[in-house]
């Protein structure tokens, strides 16, 4: 994926969140990594990114 895929990825998923708003972000988030998820082949493959995500994330010291 070029930069250019990526910023334009990045704001559809931006202006999506504003369209279903703060109470529908967390379904949305959900339906999305779950379609992401699902073009994995195997769990491996996801379970890092998962990781990594946390680790960039405040839930790391949860």
């Amino acid at each position: 994926m070029t930069d250019s895929d990526l910023d334009q990825s990045y704001s559809a998923v931006c202006e999506a969140l504003t369209r279903v708003g703060e109470a529908g972000t967390p379904m949305f988030l959900s339906m999305l990594c779950l379609s992401l998820m699902s073009r994995f082949e195997r769990a491996d493959q996801v379970l890092p990114l998962i990781q990594n995500a946390l680790a960039q994330s405040d839930g790391a010291g949860r």
